[in-house]
């Protein structure tokens, strides 16, 4: 029997929240519901797609790789169902992005490609920035909309924003790390630990005020613009980091194994969402980027 849309709802959900429980809730249906589809799945492509463990479940290689094309799949049956109702009115225009460097291969890229799809006589303009300076540009009217890092939106009077993803702080580690077998892991523990620093957006900021507040004064080992180059170091044993689980992925380039874990306490999250000048009249090009977005935000797993 080939495998259902239902089943690539319930794996996607299960993939993106590492567990089959919260999988579950956020599905609003039973765990068990959930564990059948994922074992129907795994019989008809002859694969197993997580690894079973008392901790719960962790993706495997293969289901790394059919992940991709699950969401795919699921994108684009979005899209046929929304063909209908997303607004098709703009036949031509303009629409000026911008986007914070971390956002811009983890978010606009997929809403990118929805918007031309619906509206392909749009000519599209993006520019990639710091978030303050894309703040500057919206409240200037130089930009009609920025998808961006919205947890530490400086001017709140002046520009709207809607969430589009809120994604908490987890712990990486390399495989076989002592870490990665331990039934808590505190701050404490961090701070022990040599630490890969991403210094793109308000990550490095954001790290480095609850770190302070916990009174913990980490050893920084290395200091990156790179995404790739933090799983690298730390698949490779150079260090730990404390990232978004928006960016994590469980395999380097090279091909090794990184490990992602909950920290106990009180972390910061990181909201991703679509910000435009408050009070201001959107062109049409640009009021339906928002409602594609919107549409692909709701059209997500549930």
């Amino acid at each position: 029997m080939a495998f259902t849309f239902r089943q690539l709802q319930y794996f996607v959900a299960v993939a993106e929240q590492g567990s089959v429980t919260r999988a579950a809730q956020n599905l609003s249906i039973s765990q068990s519901s959930v564990t059948e589809a994922i074992k129907e799945l795994e019989g008809d492509l002859g694969v197993e797609l997580f690894e079973r463990h008392p901790r719960g479940l962790t993706i495997t290689y293969n289901g790394h790789q059919f992940l991709r094309h699950a969401t795919k799949i699921l994108a684009d049956v979005s899209d046929a169902r929304n063909v209908f109702t997303e607004t098709q009115t703009s036949t031509g225009g303009t629409l000026n992005i911008g986007v914070t460097s971390l956002v811009a291969g983890y978010v606009l890229s997929d809403l990118l490609a929805r918007y031309r799809r619906a509206c392909p006589g749009v000519e599209v303009s993006a520019i990639e920035d710091n978030g303050s300076y894309l703040e500057h540009l919206l409240i200037g009217g130089e930009l009609d909309v920025a998808v961006m890092v919205i947890s530490n939106l400086r001017d709140r009077l002046a520009l709207q924003a809607e969430i589009l993803e809120t994604s908490p702080y987890r712990l990486w580690l390399p495989i076989g790390h002592p870490l990665v077998s331990a039934d808590i892991i505190s701050i404490a523990d961090i701070t022990k630990e040599p630490l890969i620093m991403l210094t793109v957006d308000e990550i490095e900021e954001n790290t480095g005020k609850l770190l302070s507040a916990l009174g913990a004064r980490p050893h920084v080992a290395f200091r990156t613009r790179s995404v790739e180059a933090v799983r690298s170091l730390v698949a490779t044993g150079a260090g730990v980091a404390l990232l978004p689980d928006l960016v994590y992925r469980p395999w380097s380039l090279e091909g090794d194994r990184i490990e992602s874990r909950d920290v106990s306490g009180a972390l910061p999250v990181v909201q991703v969402g679509m910000v435009w000048r408050k009070g201001s009249s959107l062109p049409q090009a640009a009021r339906d980027f928002v409602g594609i977005a919107e549409a692909s935000r709701s059209g997500r797993v549930r």
